[in-house]
């Protein structure tokens, strides 16, 4: 099975049934995995080589996977900052600063949160899929800054992959818009997808097009010619935010895809030098992938949105 592998051994649990359901349950790997691993034949019962991950076997069944040490990861390890909110075994919860792009992609093929990832994690990571890296499991946009958790284990990536999927993760952002929204709190329900006029923009879409999206938002503060408000997610579309306060009329500060700046206000906006959109992923909670239990984070302002802010006020 390979010198450099690491053996785990044990017995199949009281349950029985499919073996790639029945190892994952036995060990701390993920169906997926084992199912990649059964694939390989790196999996034994009763020393026996097994491949199908459908084959039924019986409780007390013993067991043996040969996992091979984590491949390399195909993005370099880089020494850049990271604020650490929350680390463990499985897991890493960090403050993004705007300006950070999240992962390595055409235009940005370093200098990202996955390589200050790899730097930071280095001889902690598990392995993703067979691969040393960290696992990303949802993405906040280069110039909103805030909360984001990472996986470290295969385990923490399916779970916390699953609980994405089934809209059970809390997020809460803070954002500065344009104007005062009428009512003052609300939900802005539209489908998200790809805008017919400019690819490159996400908008509303017709019913059949794009994936379902609801916000809700309550305003915090009243601000000149703004307002401080709250956008709580059931869904993580590709610009939700953004997309559902602009759709009400009520753009982000500073965005420069789905904003306008209301004339007043751009003088201060230039004197700041405030020219990324007034996001901030401020909270996070969900339950923890492999102890179960349930864990809440929240992040202050960064000093810009702060200043902003403060400059606004009535």
């Amino acid at each position: 099975m390979g010198a450099s592998a690491k053996i785990i051994e044990g017995t199949i649990g009281p349950a029985g049934g499919r073996i790639d359901k029945a190892l994952a349950e036995a060990s701390d790997l993920s169906r997926e995995r084992v199912k990649a691993l059964l694939a390989e034949g790196r999996v034994t019962l009763d020393g026996k080589p097994v491949t199908q991950g459908s084959v039924k076997v019986a409780p007390g069944t013993a067991f043996a996977i040969a996992v091979p040490e984590a491949a390399p990861a195909e993005a370099i390890a880089q020494d850049i900052a990271l604020a650490v909110i929350y680390e463990d075994a499985d897991l890493i919860v960090v403050d993004k600063p705007a300006g950070l792009v999240v992962h390595p992609a055409a235009g940005n093929p370093d200098g990202t949160l996955v390589n200050a990832l790899l730097h930071h994690c280095r001889g902690q990571l598990s392995g993703i899929g067979g691969v040393a890296r960290p696992g990303i499991v949802h993405r906040i946009d280069k110039d909103t800054s805030g909360l984001l958790v990472v996986a470290k284990t295969d385990a923490a990536h399916e779970g916390l992959a699953a609980q994405f999927a089934d809209h059970s993760i809390e997020r809460a952002y803070r954002a500065v818009v344009g104007g005062r929204p009428n009512p003052l709190a609300g939900t802005v329900t539209g489908a998200i997808g790809r805008s017919n006029v400019n690819r490159k923009k996400m908008a509303i879409v017709e019913d059949g097009r794009g994936k379902h999206a609801t916000t809700h938002y309550r305003t915090l503060e009243p601000l000149a010619h703004a307002s401080l408000v709250e956008c709580r997610l059931e869904t993580g579309r590709t610009h939700q935010v953004r997309v559902h306060m602009s759709s009400i009329g009520h753009a982000l500060l500073g965005d420069p895809v789905y904003g306008r700046t209301p004339k007043p206000l751009k003088p201060l906006l230039q004197r700041l030098d405030f020219s990324r959109q007034a996001l901030h992923a401020a909270e996070l909670g969900f339950l923890h992938p492999v102890t179960g239990e349930k864990v809440h984070f929240e992040s202050r302002l960064p000093d810009d949105m702060a200043t902003l802010i403060d400059e606004l006020r009535l």
